[in-house]
C-alpha cells in the first residue's frame, strides 16, 4: 500500500483551512424521505465548490514558486490545481475534452490556469498533459488518482468523518479513485466494522470494470451527464488501492443521481453537480445495508443546463 496514515494526519494539520472541517449533520427530512439516517458531508462551500483542493494542496505544498504544473481535468481537478497554483505562485496549464463544462472552464481561468481543449478522443486530455510535461524543462506533472498525496489529502475527510460518531457504511462516489481511497485508509484503521462503497455511473463503469477484471480496463462514457466521475480508463495504482481497500462498487444510473440531487436540494439547501449527488443516490436506491451511513457532497458546479433541468424539477415539485 503506497498510501500512508501518518501524510493523512499530516495533510488535516496543513491544508489550507478553506477547504477543511467542512460541515457533516444528519437532516431529519433527508431520513425520512431515504428510510435511514444519513451523515452527509458537505465539500462545496469553498472557493472551487468541490473536495478536490484537499488533495491538490497537500500535493503541491513543497512545489516551488514560479514553477509550472500541468495537468488534465474536466474541471474540479483544474479548478483546484489552478486555485492552489495561484496561492502558491505557480503557473497552472490544464487540458480539457472539447465537453469540458463551460462554467468550470470560465472558473478555471477566472483562477488564473490557461486552459486547453483537445480533441475528442477519450484519452486525449491526459496524453496532452503528459506531452506538455515530457517537453518542458521543470514541469510538474499532477495526475489525479496516480499520486498518493491527492488521495492522502482527501482522505482529511475521513478524519472528519469519524468524529460524528460510528456509521455502519461510508457511500462515496468513485471517478479517479483518489477520494475513496484515502477515506477508505483512514476509515480501515479507526472503525475496521465500517464498510466502504463506491459509486460509479451505469454510463462510465471504467473503476468497477476494472476492479473486476483486476487491472484498468477502458469503459469509454456513453454520457456527459455524471462529469467529473466518468473517468475513461483509471490508473493502475488506483485500481490497486481501491481493490485493497473497497468493499463494493455500485452502479447507479442518471435518474438516480437527478433524484438524489433533488433530494439535496429540497433538503439541504444545496445544488449539486450530479457527480456530487452519486453517494446519495445509491442509498436512497435502497442497495445500501446499514441503518446509518454517511457519504459526501462532493461537488457544486453543475453545468447551466444541469441547472436549469434541476430548477424545473423542483418547481414542477413545488407546484
Amino acid at each position: 500500500m503506497d498510501l500512508d496514515l501518518a501524510r493523512i494526519d499530516q495533510a488535516h494539520r496543513i491544508i489550507d483551512p478553506v477547504f477543511s472541517d467542512t460541515p457533516q449533520y444528519e437532516d431529519p427530512q433527508l431520513r425520512d424521505a431515504v428510510g435511514r439516517r444519513v451523515l452527509v458531508k458537505v465539500e462545496t462551500l469553498n472557493p472551487i465548490r468541490s473536495f478536490k483542493g484537499r488533495g491538490v494542496d497537500f500535493a503541491l505544498h513543497s512545489a516551488e514558486p514560479g514553477s509550472t504544473v500541468v495537468c488534465s481535468s474536466s474541471g474540479n481537478f483544474g479548478q483546484a490545481v489552478a486555485y492552489v497554483g495561484r496561492s502558491r505562485g505557480l503557473h497552472v496549464r490544464v487540458y480539457s475534452p472539447p465537453t469540458v463544462n463551460e462554467a468550470k472552464r470560465a472558473r478555471m481561468e477566472a483562477f488564473g490556469a490557461t486552459v486547453v481543449t483537445t480533441g475528442p478522443e477519450a484519452s486525449a486530455p491526459r496524453d496532452a498533459s503528459r506531452e506538455f510535461a515530457a517537453s518542458t524543462p521543470g514541469a510538474v506533472l499532477l495526475e489525479d488518482g496516480r499520486e498518493p498525496a491527492i488521495a492522502e489529502g482527501a482522505g482529511t475527510i475521513g478524519v472528519e468523518l469519524l468524529r460524528s460518531g460510528p456509521v455502519d457504511a461510508v457511500v462515496l462516489p468513485i471517478g479517479d479513485g483518489s477520494l475513496i481511497t484515502g477515506v477508505a485508509l483512514w476509515v480501515r484503521h479507526h472503525a475496521p466494522g465500517t464498510r466502504i462503497v463506491g459509486v460509479n455511473p451505469s454510463t462510465a463503469p471504467s473503476m468497477h470494470d476494472s476492479v473486476r477484471a483486476g487491472h484498468p480496463v477502458t469503459a469509454v462514457p456513453t454520457s456527459t451527464f455524471p462529469e467529473g466521475i466518468d473517468i475513461p480508463t483509471p490508473h493502475a495504482e488506483s485500481v490497486d488501492r481501491v481493490r485493497e481497500l473497497v468493499d463494493e462498487i455500485v452502479l447507479v444510473d442518471e435518474g438516480a443521481m437527478r433524484s438524489a440531487m433533488g433530494l439535496i436540494a429540497r433538503h439541504l439547501g444545496v445544488l449539486p453537480e450530479p457527480a456530487g449527488a452519486a453517494g446519495l443516490a445509491a442509498i436512497a436506491g435502497g442497495g445500501i445495508d446499514g441503518s446509518r451511513v454517511a457519504t459526501v457532497v462532493t461537488g457544486a458546479n453543475p453545468s447551466p443546463t444541469t441547472l436549469a433541468a434541476l430548477a424545473a424539477g423542483l418547481a414542477d415539485d413545488a407546484r
